[in-house]
Protein backbone atom coordinates (compact mmCIF):
# COMPACT_ATOMS: atom_id res chain seq x y z
CA UNK A 1 0.00 0.00 0.00
CA UNK A 2 1.35 3.46 -1.11
CA UNK A 3 1.16 5.93 1.87
CA UNK A 4 1.61 9.48 2.03
CA UNK A 5 2.02 11.56 4.96
CA UNK A 6 1.50 14.99 5.94
CA UNK A 7 2.69 17.22 8.41
CA UNK A 8 0.36 16.96 11.76
CA UNK A 9 -0.81 20.88 12.60
CA UNK A 10 -2.97 21.98 15.62
CA UNK A 11 -6.05 21.81 13.57
CA UNK A 12 -5.94 19.33 10.56
CA UNK A 13 -6.88 20.53 6.83
CA UNK A 14 -8.31 18.22 3.91
CA UNK A 15 -6.33 19.98 0.80
CA UNK A 16 -9.72 22.25 -0.21
CA UNK A 17 -8.83 24.17 3.64
CA UNK A 18 -5.01 23.40 3.68
CA UNK A 19 -4.05 27.45 3.99
CA UNK A 20 -6.39 27.91 7.36
CA UNK A 21 -4.46 25.43 9.57
CA UNK A 22 -0.98 26.14 7.67
CA UNK A 23 -1.63 29.96 8.93
CA UNK A 24 -2.21 28.49 12.23
CA UNK A 25 0.42 26.84 12.61
CA UNK A 26 2.88 29.57 11.16
CA UNK A 27 2.81 31.54 14.41
CA UNK A 28 5.14 30.91 16.79
CA UNK A 29 4.04 29.11 20.23
CA UNK A 30 4.16 32.95 22.24
CA UNK A 31 1.92 34.11 19.55
CA UNK A 32 -0.37 31.30 19.94
CA UNK A 33 -0.82 31.19 23.93
CA UNK A 34 -1.16 35.54 23.82
CA UNK A 35 -3.95 35.16 21.55
CA UNK A 36 -5.36 32.65 24.06
CA UNK A 37 -4.99 34.75 26.58
CA UNK A 38 -6.49 37.72 25.02
CA UNK A 39 -9.66 36.05 23.62
CA UNK A 40 -9.70 34.73 27.23
CA UNK A 41 -9.72 37.97 28.94
CA UNK A 42 -12.00 39.22 26.43
CA UNK A 43 -14.59 36.47 27.29
CA UNK A 44 -14.78 36.74 31.04
CA UNK A 45 -14.18 40.82 31.41
CA UNK A 46 -17.81 40.49 29.04
CA UNK A 47 -19.22 37.61 30.76
CA UNK A 48 -17.96 38.94 34.43
CA UNK A 49 -18.63 42.44 33.78
CA UNK A 50 -22.01 42.03 32.19
CA UNK A 51 -23.13 39.12 35.05
CA UNK A 52 -21.94 41.46 38.05
CA UNK A 53 -22.99 45.15 36.41
CA UNK A 54 -25.72 44.54 34.05
CA UNK A 55 -28.14 42.46 36.50
CA UNK A 56 -31.62 44.16 35.55
CA UNK A 57 -31.64 45.37 31.88
CA UNK A 58 -29.93 44.57 28.60
CA UNK A 59 -28.07 41.34 27.42
CA UNK A 60 -28.83 38.37 29.84
CA UNK A 61 -25.18 36.94 31.17
CA UNK A 62 -25.22 34.01 29.42
CA UNK A 63 -25.56 35.25 26.58
CA UNK A 64 -22.77 37.82 26.75
CA UNK A 65 -20.57 34.89 27.39
CA UNK A 66 -21.70 33.80 24.22
CA UNK A 67 -21.69 36.54 21.64
CA UNK A 68 -18.12 37.49 23.69
CA UNK A 69 -16.99 33.83 22.87
CA UNK A 70 -17.78 34.22 18.74
CA UNK A 71 -16.02 37.84 19.13
CA UNK A 72 -13.11 36.13 20.64
CA UNK A 73 -13.18 33.37 18.30
CA UNK A 74 -13.49 35.93 15.08
CA UNK A 75 -10.58 38.03 16.44
CA UNK A 76 -7.94 35.49 17.44
CA UNK A 77 -9.27 32.02 16.47
CA UNK A 78 -6.77 32.70 13.13
CA UNK A 79 -4.18 32.68 15.45
CA UNK A 80 -4.36 29.90 17.97
CA UNK A 81 -7.59 28.12 16.85
CA UNK A 82 -9.62 29.99 19.01
CA UNK A 83 -9.90 27.93 22.35
CA UNK A 84 -10.23 29.96 25.20
CA UNK A 85 -10.94 27.37 27.69
CA UNK A 86 -8.65 24.55 29.24
CA UNK A 87 -11.80 22.13 28.93
CA UNK A 88 -11.55 22.76 25.12
CA UNK A 89 -7.56 22.97 24.55
CA UNK A 90 -7.39 19.44 26.86
CA UNK A 91 -10.36 18.11 24.66
CA UNK A 92 -8.40 18.90 21.75
CA UNK A 93 -5.50 17.18 22.51
CA UNK A 94 -6.83 14.22 23.28
CA UNK A 95 -8.64 14.15 19.78
CA UNK A 96 -5.53 14.50 18.24
CA UNK A 97 -6.17 18.07 16.85
CA UNK A 98 -3.92 20.15 19.10
CA UNK A 99 -0.46 19.20 20.03
CA UNK A 100 0.57 18.03 23.09
CA UNK A 101 3.37 20.61 23.69
CA UNK A 102 0.72 23.60 23.26
CA UNK A 103 -1.30 22.56 26.01
CA UNK A 104 0.21 23.30 29.05
CA UNK A 105 1.34 27.13 27.73
CA UNK A 106 -2.59 27.51 26.28
CA UNK A 107 -4.14 26.48 29.80
CA UNK A 108 -1.96 28.96 31.61
CA UNK A 109 -2.21 31.81 28.91
CA UNK A 110 -6.74 31.05 29.32
CA UNK A 111 -6.33 31.39 33.17
CA UNK A 112 -4.03 34.12 33.04
CA UNK A 113 -6.24 36.02 30.54
CA UNK A 114 -9.09 35.42 32.71
CA UNK A 115 -7.24 36.63 35.99
CA UNK A 116 -6.55 40.00 34.26
CA UNK A 117 -10.05 40.16 33.46
CA UNK A 118 -11.23 39.81 36.78
CA UNK A 119 -8.62 41.65 38.16
CA UNK A 120 -9.79 44.86 35.88
CA UNK A 121 -13.50 44.88 37.01
CA UNK A 122 -11.97 44.62 40.29
CA UNK A 123 -10.19 47.75 40.18
CA UNK A 124 -13.28 49.14 38.82
CA UNK A 125 -15.81 48.35 41.28
CA UNK A 126 -13.07 49.16 43.99
CA UNK A 127 -12.93 52.98 41.99
CA UNK A 128 -16.33 53.30 42.46
CA UNK A 129 -17.70 54.27 46.46
CA UNK A 130 -20.90 52.56 45.30
CA UNK A 131 -19.42 49.34 45.49
CA UNK A 132 -16.32 49.99 46.90
CA UNK A 133 -17.28 47.87 50.04
CA UNK A 134 -19.09 45.27 48.54
CA UNK A 135 -16.73 43.78 45.98
CA UNK A 136 -16.68 40.31 47.42
CA UNK A 137 -20.36 40.24 46.91
CA UNK A 138 -20.75 41.00 43.80
CA UNK A 139 -17.94 38.48 42.42
CA UNK A 140 -20.24 35.78 44.56
CA UNK A 141 -23.06 36.92 42.28
CA UNK A 142 -21.01 35.22 39.41
CA UNK A 143 -19.41 32.58 41.13
CA UNK A 144 -19.90 29.01 40.13
CA UNK A 145 -20.67 26.65 43.43
CA UNK A 146 -22.69 23.40 44.38
CA UNK A 147 -25.27 22.87 47.50
CA UNK A 148 -25.32 25.83 49.62
CA UNK A 149 -24.11 27.77 47.24
CA UNK A 150 -25.69 26.66 44.10
CA UNK A 151 -28.62 29.49 43.31
CA UNK A 152 -31.46 26.36 43.72
CA UNK A 153 -29.41 24.10 46.72
CA UNK A 154 -28.42 21.68 43.82
CA UNK A 155 -26.25 18.96 45.56
CA UNK A 156 -22.47 18.23 44.23
CA UNK A 157 -23.72 15.14 42.65
CA UNK A 158 -26.20 16.94 40.60
CA UNK A 159 -23.49 19.96 39.85
CA UNK A 160 -20.92 17.18 38.79
CA UNK A 161 -23.19 15.54 36.43
CA UNK A 162 -24.63 18.52 35.01
CA UNK A 163 -20.66 19.70 34.17
CA UNK A 164 -19.56 17.16 33.10
CA UNK A 165 -22.50 16.14 30.02
CA UNK A 166 -22.79 20.25 29.71
CA UNK A 167 -18.78 20.37 28.96
CA UNK A 168 -18.54 17.20 26.84
CA UNK A 169 -21.45 18.23 24.45
CA UNK A 170 -19.99 21.83 24.39
CA UNK A 171 -16.34 20.79 23.36
CA UNK A 172 -18.04 17.89 20.80
CA UNK A 173 -19.49 21.27 19.17
CA UNK A 174 -15.95 22.68 19.09
CA UNK A 175 -14.59 19.85 17.66
CA UNK A 176 -16.97 18.77 15.20
CA UNK A 177 -17.61 22.65 14.04
CA UNK A 178 -13.62 22.58 13.40
CA UNK A 179 -12.98 19.28 12.57
CA UNK A 180 -11.65 18.94 8.47
CA UNK A 181 -14.61 16.91 7.28
CA UNK A 182 -16.74 20.17 8.05
CA UNK A 183 -18.10 22.07 5.23
CA UNK A 184 -16.07 25.12 4.58
CA UNK A 185 -18.96 27.41 5.14
CA UNK A 186 -19.28 26.36 8.24
CA UNK A 187 -15.93 26.17 9.86
CA UNK A 188 -14.74 29.70 8.33
CA UNK A 189 -18.15 31.52 9.18
CA UNK A 190 -20.24 29.47 10.91
CA UNK A 191 -18.06 27.57 13.28
CA UNK A 192 -17.91 30.50 15.56
CA UNK A 193 -21.72 31.71 15.69
CA UNK A 194 -22.71 27.38 16.30
CA UNK A 195 -19.63 27.13 19.23
CA UNK A 196 -20.88 30.75 21.12
CA UNK A 197 -24.69 30.29 20.98
CA UNK A 198 -24.32 26.20 21.75
CA UNK A 199 -22.26 27.60 24.91
CA UNK A 200 -25.27 30.32 25.83
CA UNK A 201 -27.72 28.03 25.72
CA UNK A 202 -25.53 25.48 27.82
CA UNK A 203 -24.85 28.52 30.63
CA UNK A 204 -28.25 28.49 30.50
CA UNK A 205 -29.29 25.27 31.44
CA UNK A 206 -26.33 25.41 33.98
CA UNK A 207 -27.22 28.47 35.77
CA UNK A 208 -29.64 27.78 38.52
CA UNK A 209 -27.67 24.51 38.98
CA UNK A 210 -23.83 25.74 39.39
CA UNK A 211 -24.68 29.05 37.73
CA UNK A 212 -22.78 27.98 34.49
CA UNK A 213 -19.11 27.46 34.24
CA UNK A 214 -17.87 24.91 31.23
CA UNK A 215 -14.25 26.69 31.70
CA UNK A 216 -12.38 26.25 34.47
CA UNK A 217 -10.51 29.80 33.58
CA UNK A 218 -13.76 31.75 33.34
CA UNK A 219 -14.42 30.04 37.14
CA UNK A 220 -10.91 30.60 38.24
CA UNK A 221 -11.24 34.57 37.69
CA UNK A 222 -14.21 34.75 39.46
CA UNK A 223 -13.38 32.63 42.76
CA UNK A 224 -10.30 34.88 43.24
CA UNK A 225 -11.96 37.59 43.90
CA UNK A 226 -15.02 35.90 45.40
CA UNK A 227 -15.99 34.69 48.85
CA UNK A 228 -14.06 32.11 50.54
CA UNK A 229 -16.67 29.44 49.61
CA UNK A 230 -15.89 30.20 45.85
CA UNK A 231 -12.11 29.04 46.38
CA UNK A 232 -12.92 25.98 48.74
CA UNK A 233 -15.49 24.81 46.09
CA UNK A 234 -13.64 25.69 43.04
CA UNK A 235 -11.86 22.35 42.39
CA UNK A 236 -15.57 21.26 40.86
CA UNK A 237 -15.06 23.54 38.09
CA UNK A 238 -11.92 21.82 37.27
CA UNK A 239 -12.51 18.09 37.49
CA UNK A 240 -16.18 18.66 35.73
CA UNK A 241 -14.97 20.16 32.67
CA UNK A 242 -11.40 18.17 32.05
CA UNK A 243 -13.82 14.81 32.48
CA UNK A 244 -16.59 16.32 30.15
CA UNK A 245 -13.77 17.16 27.79
CA UNK A 246 -11.70 13.91 28.23
CA UNK A 247 -15.20 12.09 26.99
CA UNK A 248 -15.68 14.35 23.87
CA UNK A 249 -12.00 14.15 22.78
CA UNK A 250 -12.32 9.94 23.02
CA UNK A 251 -15.23 9.69 21.04
CA UNK A 252 -13.79 11.98 18.51
CA UNK A 253 -10.77 9.90 18.44
CA UNK A 254 -12.52 6.97 18.35
CA UNK A 255 -14.00 8.09 14.97
CA UNK A 256 -10.27 7.32 13.46
CA UNK A 257 -10.06 3.91 15.29
CA UNK A 258 -13.64 2.40 13.92
CA UNK A 259 -13.54 3.75 10.26
CA UNK A 260 -11.48 6.77 9.96
CA UNK A 261 -12.37 10.34 8.77
CA UNK A 262 -12.23 10.77 5.30
CA UNK A 263 -11.74 14.18 3.31
CA UNK A 264 -13.18 14.83 0.31
CA UNK A 265 -9.85 14.19 -1.50
CA UNK A 266 -10.25 10.77 0.08
CA UNK A 267 -7.45 10.51 2.87
CA UNK A 268 -8.34 9.11 6.15
CA UNK A 269 -6.99 11.03 9.26
CA UNK A 270 -4.36 8.63 11.19
CA UNK A 271 -4.18 8.12 14.49
CA UNK A 272 -0.59 10.22 15.09
CA UNK A 273 -2.07 13.29 13.40
CA UNK A 274 -0.97 12.77 9.75
CA UNK A 275 -3.07 12.04 6.57
CA UNK A 276 -2.58 8.34 5.08
CA UNK A 277 -3.90 7.43 1.85
CA UNK A 278 -6.47 4.80 2.07
CA UNK A 279 -5.94 1.26 1.08
CA UNK A 280 -9.56 1.15 -0.86
CA UNK A 281 -8.38 3.88 -3.12
CA UNK A 282 -4.49 2.22 -3.86
CA UNK A 283 -5.95 -0.82 -4.75
CA UNK A 284 -8.96 1.11 -6.92
CA UNK A 285 -6.39 2.92 -8.55
CA UNK A 286 -3.39 0.45 -9.01
CA UNK A 287 -5.47 -1.27 -12.09
CA UNK A 288 -6.41 2.05 -13.41
CA UNK A 289 -2.65 3.00 -13.16
CA UNK A 290 -1.80 0.26 -15.96
CA UNK A 291 -4.59 1.23 -18.04
CA UNK A 292 -6.79 -1.64 -17.40
CA UNK A 293 -10.35 -1.31 -15.04
CA UNK A 294 -9.96 -3.35 -11.97
CA UNK A 295 -12.72 -6.15 -13.18
CA UNK A 296 -9.94 -7.13 -15.94
CA UNK A 297 -7.27 -7.97 -13.58
CA UNK A 298 -7.73 -12.19 -13.14
CA UNK A 299 -5.47 -15.13 -13.06
CA UNK A 300 -7.29 -16.49 -16.22
CA UNK A 301 -5.43 -16.49 -19.49
CA UNK A 302 -7.93 -14.18 -21.43
CA UNK A 303 -9.45 -15.35 -24.81
CA UNK A 304 -8.09 -13.45 -27.97
CA UNK A 305 -11.13 -12.52 -28.62
CA UNK A 306 -11.37 -10.26 -25.49
CA UNK A 307 -8.47 -8.24 -26.81
CA UNK A 308 -9.91 -4.70 -29.26
CA UNK A 309 -7.91 -4.58 -32.60
CA UNK A 310 -4.60 -3.35 -32.36
CA UNK A 311 -4.07 -4.72 -28.65
CA UNK A 312 -1.10 -6.44 -27.76
CA UNK A 313 -1.25 -8.75 -25.26
CA UNK A 314 2.18 -8.24 -22.64
CA UNK A 315 2.82 -11.85 -21.84
CA UNK A 316 2.05 -14.77 -20.15
CA UNK A 317 2.23 -13.93 -16.49
CA UNK A 318 0.56 -13.14 -13.75
CA UNK A 319 0.04 -9.81 -15.14
CA UNK A 320 -1.80 -11.37 -17.89
CA UNK A 321 -4.88 -9.58 -19.33
CA UNK A 322 -3.08 -6.48 -19.16
CA UNK A 323 -3.56 -4.22 -22.01
CA UNK A 324 -0.27 -2.28 -23.65
CA UNK A 325 -1.25 1.02 -24.34
CA UNK A 326 1.02 2.00 -26.52
CA UNK A 327 -0.90 0.32 -29.40
CA UNK A 328 -4.65 1.34 -28.21
CA UNK A 329 -7.12 2.59 -30.39
CA UNK A 330 -9.30 5.12 -30.58
CA UNK A 331 -12.27 2.81 -29.24
CA UNK A 332 -10.16 1.63 -26.82
CA UNK A 333 -9.40 5.63 -25.38
CA UNK A 334 -13.16 6.21 -26.04
CA UNK A 335 -14.14 2.96 -23.64
CA UNK A 336 -11.59 4.76 -20.66
CA UNK A 337 -12.65 8.31 -21.51
CA UNK A 338 -9.11 9.27 -21.44
CA UNK A 339 -8.92 9.23 -18.17
CA UNK A 340 -5.66 7.30 -17.63
CA UNK A 341 -3.92 9.72 -19.93
CA UNK A 342 -5.03 13.10 -17.52
CA UNK A 343 -4.21 10.85 -14.54
CA UNK A 344 -0.41 10.62 -16.21
CA UNK A 345 -0.15 13.82 -17.18
CA UNK A 346 -0.89 15.12 -13.20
Amino acid sequence: MTQTSLPSHDLHADPEHSGRAAAITDFPLVARSLAEAAGSFLLVLAGLGVTILNTQTGVQPTLAFGLALIGAMVAFGYVSGGHFNPAVTLGSAIAGKTSWASVLPYIVAQVVGGVVAAVFIWLLLSANQQFAGSVQALFAVSANGFADNSPTQFALSSALLAEVVGTAIFVAVVLGATSRTATGALRNAGGPFAIGLVYAALLTFLLPITNGSLNPARSTAAAIFSEGWALEQLWLFWVAPVLGAAIAGLIYRSTDLFGGRKSEAGVAESGDGSVAASADEDSAQAPAATGVSASSQTTEAPSADRYPAGHARTGDTAEEGQVDRSAGTDEARTFFDGSDDRRDEK
